[in-house]
């Protein structure tokens, strides 16, 4: 048996009826054009025949004097984990995220490994879906990321050759956890670690921090800390009833804006997203004053870098200039403060930044009655640069499911795939109604900025 680590263990106990802690990924999937009418069949078929699993997908819990352990399980039980279902008619995309909505709602049985797979066919263009829902305590998004496409190749014939998802071993990422109000232990050991090696690497962190503090009196628009979000309606405890929207957007239209701004493609997005959470908060008559707070990724890998990793990645605060009405000013200020927080934790080894991100995260530094942690999580994460064939289908979307917790109740989650940027937006729905409104905003977002440069 091997013993859990703090923050996986955390999402173990984190999770209630109302907060599952595990996260999905739903992915589209087109036949070719000589695809036979079974081609889904036949692919449940040929998965059904495999009779065994790989770590993590192997692993089930076990708990002895109050801790958890994983331990191999030895009567995998593909029965439970696999399912092959229809959509009802007329099979259109509102009926698969409807279906998923449902399904990833529920809970799954520590029983068993924490994950299930379905395979889902009926809808009316002839695409067909894969819904995987597996526990964060077992992969990440990065790390899920990158197991998924090694079950996939660049060929649909190389991909009929690959063995079933849950033949494929893989390993969660060195990406922190998610700053998720409840905890952020990954991030408080990164802080305990840089104070306890030497004077010389705690220093930097706390000189940049009281940059931050300093800057703060200042009232220096770029800086953004833990408790300066205002409260509103996604600051509430979460129903245990999840709405799963998704949409695609196209790449070269977002670099063409990046380019014109001479930012970067994630400023975008985040403008996109400010955008779309600024009208939809108006259509409600719930719009704030001030600005609202995401959490979002920061890749730590400098142009020198010789790190052959990708996830050197800490975790910051940007505001998202909902309180501005103009599409470029909005974006100039987004471009302003997550330039600010990339040139602070740059000048940081990246077990310095994920301490100083933590310091930053801290609650209370500025908290009152009318203001909260931050509103919500914006995850970027990068996909595949190629088109990609898994099964001998060509995958034509690929939309991630994070988690949430009290007093987030919306999460957004992009994967940068080839010409394409996938976005996944889960809510709880009784919390935040309409939730597939925003996927409209976020179009008219990048149409704002696209009319700003014609």
């Amino acid at each position: 048996m091997k013993r859990l680590s703090l923050a996986d263990d955390t999402f173990l106990r984190l999770e209630s009826r109302q907060q599952p802690q595990h996260i999905g990924m739903l992915m589209l999937l087109e036949p070719g054009k000589d695809a036979p009418a079974d081609f889904a069949m036949q692919i449940a078929e040929r998965l059904r025949q495999s009779n065994k699993a790989e770590a993590p997908f192997s692993l089930r819990l076990e708990r002895s004097k109050g801790l958890h352990y994983w331990t191999e399980d030895k009567e995998f039980d593909l029965g439970h984990h696999f399912t092959h279902i229809s959509l009802p008619k007329p099979g259109r995309i509102r009926e698969l995220l409807a279906m998923v909505s449902r399904v990833h709602s529920g809970h799954l049985d520590r029983a068993y490994p924490l994950w299930r797979i379905y395979l889902i066919e009926g809808l009316e263009d002839g695409r067909f879906a894969v819904y995987l829902k597996i526990h964060h305590s077992m992969v990440d998004g990065v790390s899920g990321i990158k197991m998924l496409l090694k079950s996939m190749a660049t060929t649909p014939e190389a991909s009929l050759a690959l063995p079933p998802i849950w033949e494929t071993p893989t390993k969660k990422s060195r990406t922190s956890a998610l700053p998720i109000p409840a905890a952020a232990n990954r991030g408080l050991s990164a802080l305990l670690a840089a104070a306890r090696s030497s004077i010389s690497s705690a220093t930097p962190v706390w000189r940049e921090f009281r940059t931050n503090i300093r800057d703060l009196k200042d009232k220096n628009p770029d800086v953004v800390v833990a408790g300066q979000a205002p409260r509103c309606l996604f600051n509430q405890n979460v129903s245990a009833t999840r709405r799963f929207a998704a949409q695609s957007y196209s790449t070269p239209r977002i670099k063409a804006v990046a380019t014109h701004y001479e930012t970067s493609l994630n400023d975008v997005v985040l403008a996109m997203c400010g955008s779309a959470l600024r009208h939809y908060l108006q259509d409600l008559n719930a719009l704030p004053g001030k600005p609202l707070v995401a959490a979002v990724p920061v890749s730590m890998r400098g142009k020198g870098s010789k790190s052959k990793s990708s996830n050197e990645v800490a975790f910051t605060l940007t505001q998202l200039a909902t309180d501005i009405d103009d599409p470029e000013q909005r974006l100039i200020t987004i471009k302003n403060c997550m330039n600010y927080n990339k040139k602070q934790l740059r000048e940081l080894s990246p077990g310095q930044a994920m301490a100083h991100a933590t310091l930053k995260l801290i609650p209370g530094l500025r908290s009152s009655a009318d203001s909260t942690f931050m509103n919500l999580v914006i995850s970027h994460i990068p996909g595949p640069r190629r088109d990609m064939y898994w099964q001998g289908a060509k995958l034509s979307g690929l939309y991630p499911m994070s988690l949430l917790n009290h007093g987030g109740a919306l999460n957004i989650t992009l994967v940068s795939r080839y010409d394409f940027v996938d976005v996944g937006l889960i809510a709880c729905r009784k919390a935040v109604p309409h939730v597939q409104h925003l996927l409209k905003y976020i179009e008219d977002g990048l149409c704002e900025l696209e009319a700003c440069i014609k």
